[in-house]
C-alpha cells in the first residue's frame, strides 16, 4: 500500500510538472538575422529607391514651382481686367441722350457686339460659353444698347472670365504641393531607411542619399480674390 501511494505521489509530481511547464510564457523565437549579402543587397535596394525618389521630389517641386508662376500670371491678368472694366463701367454710367433707334442702327450695334465677342473669345479673354451667350443676347447681353454700354459689359464678362482663371490656378497650385509635400515625405522616410541598412552593413552612406532634393518649405500668402 506504501509503495502504491508512492508511485501516485510520484505521478502527481510529474503531471504537475508538466502542466506547471506548459503553463509558462514561451519566449518568442528569435527572428532570423539576414545574411550579409542579403544586408547589403537591401541597402543598394534603397540607396536606388532614395534616388529615384529624390528625382521625382524634383520633379514635384519643379511642377509646383511652375503652378506659382502660373498664379501670378493669372492674378495679374485678372487685377488688370477688373481695373479695365471699372473704368469703362464708369464712362459708361454717364447718361446717353435716348432717341428712336433705327433697324440700321440696331443692326450695327448687334454686329457691334457681336465682332467684339468673337475678338475677345480669340484673345482667350472669353470663354466659348460666354461667347454663346453673347451671341444669343442671353445672361446680361443686350444687343440694343449703346456700344459704350456694350463695351462696358464686355469688359466686366472678360473680368468674370480671367477671375474664373484664377481660381482654377490656386486649385492647381494647391494640389501640385499637396503632392510635392507627399514626394518629400517619400523621399524622408526612404533616406532613413537607406542610412539605417548603409549603418548596418558599415558601407558608406550614398551621396545620393545624403542629397537633399527641393523641398517646400511653406506656400506663400497669396493676394485674395476679390469678390465684388
Amino acid at each position: 500500500m506504501d509503495t502504491v501511494v508512492f508511485v501516485w505521489m510520484i505521478l502527481l509530481l510529474v503531471l504537475a510538472a508538466t502542466i506547471a511547464a506548459l503553463a509558462l510564457p514561451r519566449r518568442p523565437r528569435a527572428a532570423r538575422q539576414p545574411g550579409p549579402s542579403e544586408a547589403v543587397g537591401r541597402a543598394g535596394e534603397l540607396d536606388r529607391a532614395a534616388r529615384q525618389a529624390a528625382e521625382a521630389a524634383r520633379l514635384s517641386r519643379e511642377t509646383w514651382e511652375l503652378a506659382q508662376a502660373e498664379v501670378d500670371t493669372t492674378w495679374a491678368a485678372f487685377d488688370a481686367a477688373e481695373r479695365e472694366a471699372r473704368r469703362c463701367l464708369r464712362a459708361a454710367a454717364f447718361p446717353v441722350l435716348k432717341q428712336r433707334r433705327t433697324r440700321a442702327e440696331i443692326a450695327d450695334r448687334e454686329r457691334f457686339l457681336h465682332r467684339n465677342a468673337l475678338a475677345a473669345c480669340r484673345r482667350r479673354e472669353l470663354s466659348i460659353a460666354q461667347l454663346n451667350e453673347a451671341l444669343a443676347h442671353r445672361g446680361g447681353w443686350n444687343a440694343r444698347k449703346h456700344p459704350v454700354a456694350q463695351e462696358a459689359a464686355l469688359r466686366w464678362a472678360v473680368r468674370d472670365h480671367r477671375q474664373d482663371r484664377y481660381r482654377a490656378a490656386v486649385e492647381r497650385e494647391r494640389a501640385a504641393w499637396h503632392e510635392s509635400e507627399q514626394a518629400a515625405a517619400v523621399l524622408r522616410s526612404l533616406r532613413a531607411e537607406a542610412m539605417a541598412a548603409a549603418l548596418s552593413t558599415g558601407r558608406d552612406i550614398s551621396t545620393a542619399g545624403r542629397r537633399r532634393a527641393g523641398v517646400p518649405a511653406g506656400r506663400p500668402a497669396r493676394t485674395p480674390v476679390a469678390v465684388h
